[in-house]
């Protein structure tokens, strides 16, 4: 699955899922650029990981819900790079809380990072993807936006959103070389869900019939797999990362 040559960004790549997917993308020979918020030292530090797979990598600071951050991002791997041939929207928030007490702010914002952000993350990609005739867009939705959960109104409102914009822009854009996809995660070891209880993940682990925690570097194989040559023929496709917990 050789990506050599080829230039990846990949959006909320300074830890956990994004940060695999950077280093996954660089050990296959992919330029890397990733966007972050606000940990700047985080995304420094995916800068140099994957600078020592022998490839470049750079870190812009970017808000994905801001149009004019995602102009300048798209701008700044262009004057860069030249190319634009991967695109990884993983940025994304959590504000969970029941339905009654989840106010309309965290609705939004949830919503703006996750889905808008995504949505300006393709259409800044897509014009220089369809001069190339060629493309890779791979959206990192969750096993949350195939069944839903409980406390998660906004974030599985904006995977599910994320699934039905992947058909969507993979049918539009199939005819000129490129392909769109999504990802679901499910239960993965990342900080966040190192912070949980074990009452609570001993719950979730009896509907994994892995009965197993997925790693980051299962998401980032996968989305590796996506990004090459090798999945040319998939488009407009959802594969979840789950050990089976959405079946």
């Amino acid at each position: 699955m050789s990506l050599e040559n080829k230039t990846a960004i990949v959006t909320g790549g300074s830890r956990g899922i994004g940060r695999a997917i950077c280093l996954a993308l660089a050990k296959a020979g992919a330029n890397v650029v990733t966007c972050y918020a606000s940990s700047a030292a985080s995304a420094d530090e995916t800068v140099r990981l994957c600078e020592e797979f022998g490839v470049k990598a750079l870190a812009v600071a970017a808000d994905v819900s801001v149009a004019d951050d995602v102009t300048k991002l798209v701008d700044a791997v262009k004057e860069t790079f030249g190319s634009i041939d991967i695109l990884v929207n993983n940025a994304g928030i959590t504000r969970d809380n029941l339905l009654l007490k989840m106010n309309e702010a965290d609705f939004d914002q949830v919503i703006d990072t996750n889905l808008k952000g995504a949505f300006l993350c393709i259409k800044g990609v897509s014009k220089l993807m369809l001069k190339q005739r060629a493309g890779k867009i791979i959206n990192i939705s969750s096993v949350v936006g195939v069944r839903g959960n409980a406390g998660q109104v906004n974030y599985s409102a904006s995977k599910a959103g994320l699934i039905g914009m992947t058909k969507s822009v993979a049918k539009e854009l199939a005819s000129r070389g490129i392909t769109v996809n999504a990802v679901a995660p499910g239960f993965i070891e990342t900080d966040m869900t190192a912070k949980l209880p074990e009452t609570v993940i001993e719950e979730t682990m009896k509907s994994i019939p892995m009965r197993t925690i997925g790693k980051c570097e299962d998401v980032a194989n996968l989305v590796t797999f996506l990004a090459s040559d090798d999945a040319r023929y998939i488009t407009g496709q959802v594969i979840c990362v789950d050990g089976g917990m959405a079946m």
